[in-house]
């Protein structure tokens, strides 16, 4: 299963994280008075305020095209990162892992990979199931901007005394659980189920270090996943550039042996 993950790690992590920006709460200390209850609000409201306060819909509007340069963090290695999303059109992410370079595509008709890790040296299609769990990357918002219009659901899952916890339901029934602090409404953790090797694994996401771009738009530059607690991987963004131009060829899957 760990290969199978190398082949995916950057994708799933950038499909929820794309436009996810987190701010973790202090500890409480013991002679702390109670936290005042939050106000009471529907799903829909959380993710307007969350829209708001990571930049807003006109400066996510702005952001045609994003890519970044990361380092991963795997199993005490580091390996060079490269992920390129054209807003609405495809998602292209490259690893490099041990002289290997491990790349996953996803558009808006479907996906394909290349993992010579996993014996897959050519280009093959991507299965269904892993295209649903990370097609969401291909939008720069990610998953909960315009869910509406995508055709997603969200409902509230619950509230406490930090913030609420929110699911969203795609169109194709794919499901995210985000946890959206209560003072700042940005997001501090994103969960959902993804299919590895035919297995579900609970994938967890935290984000940290985030900064602001030009465009007012909030990036995380730290990001730690957790697949179901049997693997972690890390995630250091060194830099992002906005509004480049990329030729959409790029997203089409080359024969095999090219």
């Amino acid at each position: 299963m760990k290969k199978f993950i190398l082949g995916i790690l950057a994708i799933t992590a950038l499909a929820g994280a794309t436009m996810l920006s987190a701010q973790a709460s202090a500890p409480a200390q013991a002679s702390a008075p109670a936290a005042a209850a939050l106000p009471a609000l529907t799903a829909d409201q959380i993710v307007s305020k969350y829209v708001d306060a990571v930049g807003g819909k006109d400066a996510i509007s702005k952001i045609k095209t994003l890519s970044t340069d990361a380092t991963l963090q795997v199993m005490g290695n580091e390996a060079p990162s490269k992920t390129v999303v054209v807003d609405g059109v495809g998602l292209k992410s490259e690893s490099e892992f041990n002289g290997m370079k491990i790349i996953s595509v996803y558009t808006d008709k479907g996906g394909w990979m290349q993992n010579p890790m996993a014996g897959a040296a050519d280009p093959t299609p991507m299965p269904d199931e892993q295209y649903n769990s990370g097609k969401e990357g291909i939008y720069v918002g990610g998953p909960l901007y315009n869910y509406a219009a995508k055709g997603g659901t969200v409902a509230l899952v619950s509230t406490d005394d930090k913030g609420y916890t929110i699911k969203l339901t795609t169109k194709d029934k794919t499901e995210f659980t985000f946890v959206i602090d209560g003072k700042t409404f940005m997001i501090n953790n994103m969960t959902m189920t993804a299919q590895m090797q035919g297995q579900a694994v609970t994938l967890s996401t935290s984000y940290s270090d985030y900064r602001k771009t030009d465009a007012g738009f909030m990036v995380p530059y730290g990001i730690a996943m957790d697949f179901g607690g049997q693997f972690q991987i890390g995630m250091t963004v060194n830099k992002v550039e906005l509004n480049k131009t990329v030729d959409p060829a790029i997203f089409v899957m080359p024969k095999a042996g090219a």
